[in-house]
């Protein structure tokens, strides 16, 4: 699809309607709503699974415009991010416009898209540098191509979990002052909730709340670094209606036990400092929601 000439105007009536496709995070919908339609790029700081990518995407689906997805790590090459000559084709024809095969950046920037690059601190430096400079120009020139303008819906997002150190860089203040920064945490539990129900299609509203109640308590405990998004709760009800199904005789928190262990387990980090396995911490959370009274002494841990 060509670029948009004009970007749209956004009112109460148009965050509404973007609202539908979201669950909860109004205020943080509105904000960035605010700040795409004043024309600006945002970074967006929180851990996975809150939503980030859904309110994008819910705006360019609403403004009819290109999502175009990158995600961030030591591959992402300024060629690759810029795009590159086909060498097939240059190898017949030399190099020309009509053989250049446009990267991600291009893309966004030729269709008035939204270019959003996840995990941004993993991304090489030279890469952010060509980023930098085509937010600052709205353009980028691309040797024996010419200089491609973005359209005016153009606009760079991006993403970036604070908590996590693994295989990541320190931003710059340069970079920094690029963007405007929005910091997004975890949704309530009545929210996710309602998130695993939309995405699972699940109507036990026990199941959904045993399956949020145990993926929030992995944030939490002493010997995890890293919890699970929502997205473990949702994989933990898909998996639990899956095993009700084989076997409706099942004990209901047996199956949310083993539900839990599929869905989680990869999802956690133990505490270098802990010797537990993911299994132990998880049977351990199980046993705290499901047999142990809301105040009381946590039961030992099971081996």
């Amino acid at each position: 699809m060509s670029a948009s000439t004009t970007s749209p105007t956004v009112d109460g009536a148009a965050r509404d309607a973007i609202a539908q496709a979201v669950v909860g995070r109004d205020r943080e919908l509105t904000l960035v709503l605010a700040a795409v339609a004043a024309g600006r790029d945002i970074l967006l700081e929180g851990p996975p699974g809150t939503s980030k990518s859904t309110m994008l995407r819910a705006i360019t689906e609403h403004w009819d415009v290109p999502f175009v997805l990158v995600e961030g790590n030591a591959e992402l090459t300024p060629a690759r991010l810029v795009g590159h000559h086909n060498p097939a084709r240059v190898l017949q024809e030399d190099y020309s416009a009509e053989n250049f095969v446009p990267g991600p950046l291009v893309e966004a920037m030729q269709r008035g898209g939204f270019l959003y690059i996840e995990e941004l601190n993993r991304a090489p430096e030279d890469t952010l540098n060509v980023l930098l400079g085509a937010m600052a120009e709205r353009a980028v020139t691309v040797p024996r191509v010419g200089t491609i303008s973005a359209g005016p819906t153009f606009r760079v997002l991006a993403s970036m979990n604070p908590f996590d150190n693994v295989g990541t860089a320190r931003i710059s203040d340069s970079v920094y002052d690029r963007w405007c920064r929005l910091a997004v945490g975890y949704q309530s539990a009545e929210e996710e909730g309602d998130i695993v129900a939309r995405r699972t299609g699940c109507e036990d509203r026990a199941l959904i709340g045993d399956g949020v109640a145990l993926t929030r308590d992995t944030r939490t405990h002493p010997e995890l670094r890293r919890g699970s998004s929502v997205r473990g709760a949702i994989d933990l009800v898909a998996i639990a209606m899956e095993l009700q199904r084989i076997d409706p005789s099942a004990e209901h928190t047996r199956v949310v036990l083993d539900a839990a262990l599929l869905a989680l387990s990869a999802r956690v980090g133990v505490d270098e400092a802990s010797d537990a396995t993911p299994e132990r911490v998880i049977t351990e959370i199980w046993e705290n929601h499901f047999f142990s009274a809301p105040g009381g002494q946590r039961r030992a841990r099971t081996a």
